[in-house]
């Protein structure tokens, strides 16, 4: 399986049918769910009707059972249970942090596993989605940079994200639509429909995998995310992290149009190149120069800056003026990030104290650029930034080091 190079992205590995021969519904957008209807027997003008109907019940509503769309005849509730599936990721283990965070490893219908968090605030609630099993690349503070990529993940296993956290949370509004119901469906079971409170406000595309290399399927997801008939989350909640691959960034804004944020880490190439080795192909400037091209980048919604604190390699007073220099240089509309490194087994780095951080985010402040410290979350169950990583199998640093030679010769 060939890891993106030059052009960017490129294809990887696909998921494979159900087993039980179905169509799985969810991830499929409207126009989709219409043809697998027609494909599946049903006249154009039926499907049409079908496919609004069961979009509202998986996206609005929440069901995973074709019995419960109660504005669908009960005789065509089985036909539909025959050859379609609503599903889910499978949940393989469920963690909760002491500090309230909740880590899922989940596992796709062909057993690969991969990782989503869900970290609880005073007033969001922000859900951390992951877009490939693996990664495609080898930044060296991160743990999930530690696995091979083995597969994009797909629509369908993206939004399954955010429905199954949902499940969890016990989000989907109750009750029914009657209006909504077929003139000649005899269902009676109507009732009153009250959306519900939601803990689930945000979600950032910063789980395992880089967002930008799996474009179409991200977009695919987010499009099902944002639609207002559907998960009906605001764009403006979505941000999508990227480690800097620059060609897909304008597309990102364009088409999808959420928050970005930017793994930036370092200010200078010989660091960059070290912990973000992507930089050996994108570098500093180049990315930066997206950052200021990026569509609807303004003052009211900024980009992000992540930048993790690694004692003695990037957390220098200079390193603090120079990233200053750089965001002012580009005239961007940003804020940094700072965060702690969360340490993992075999990572070669160290965190930067906590004097020395506070120190850093002082003089970026000064400067009249926002940047605060990020608390870690789900240090516990190892669920915060940097640390999701789904194999348990432990690597020795020379099977590290020939890792990342891999993925770095790959990536060009």
């Amino acid at each position: 399986m060939q890891i993106p190079g030059h052009i960017d992205p490129v294809p990887t590995g696909t998921a494979p049918l159900r087993a039980d021969g179905r169509v799985d519904l969810v991830g499929l957008a409207r126009d989709e769910i219409r043809g697998a209807l027609e494909t599946a027997g049903l006249e154009p003008k039926a499907a049409k009707l079908r496919a609004k109907q069961i979009w509202h019940w998986i996206y609005h509503r929440g069901v995973t059972d074709f019995g419960a769309m109660t504005d669908i005849a009960k005789e065509m509730r089985p036909w539909l249970s025959e050859r379609f599936a609503i599903g889910r990721p499978r949940v393989v283990t469920a963690q909760l942090s002491e500090d309230g965070t909740r880590k899922w490893l989940l596992a796709t219908e062909d057993d690969q596993e991969f990782e989503m968090v869900f970290i609880p605030d005073a007033d969001r609630g922000t859900l951390c989605v992951s877009s490939q099993v693996g990664c495609t690349l080898n930044c060296r503070f991160c743990h999930t940079g530690t696995m091979r990529l083995v597969r994009n993940l797909t629509p369908g296993e993206i939004v399954g994200q955010v429905m199954l956290a949902r499940d969890a949370l016990g989000e989907w509004p109750k009750g029914t639509m009657a209006s909504h119901a077929d003139a000649d469906d005899e269902d009676d079971e109507a009732g009153h429909y009250t959306p519900d409170g939601r803990m689930l406000t945000n979600i950032v595309m910063m789980g395992m995998g880089e967002p930008l290399y799996n474009f179409d399927g991200v977009k695919g997801a987010l499009k099902i995310v944002m639609d207002g008939d559907g998960l009906a989350l605001s764009k403006r909640r979505i941000t999508l992290s990227t480690s800097g691959v620059v060609p897909m960034m304008a597309r990102a804004g364009a088409e999808i149009g959420v928050n970005l944020a930017v793994s930036l880490h370092a200010v200078t190439k010989e660091v960059r190149d070290e912990i973000v080795p992507i930089n050996r192909k994108y570098g500093i400037e180049e990315l930066l120069q997206a950052c200021a091209d990026y569509p609807g980048a303004n003052n009211a919604r900024r980009i992000t800056f992540e930048y993790v604190m690694l004692k003695d390699k990037n957390d220098s007073d200079d390193d603090a003026r120079e990233l200053v220099r750089l965001i002012k240089a580009y005239n961007l509309p940003a804020k940094v990030n700072l965060i702690p490194f969360n340490p993992w087994p075999g990572a070669p780095y160290e965190c930067s104290s906590a004097e020395r951080v506070r120190r850093f985010s002082n003089i970026i402040f000064e400067s009249g650029i926002s940047a605060p410290i990020r608390t870690p979350r789900g240090r516990d169950i190892m669920a915060a930034c940097g640390q999701l990583k789904s194999a348990a199998k432990k690597l020795s640093r020379a099977e590290l080091d020939r890792l990342a030679e891999e993925k770095q010769a790959a990536l060009g």
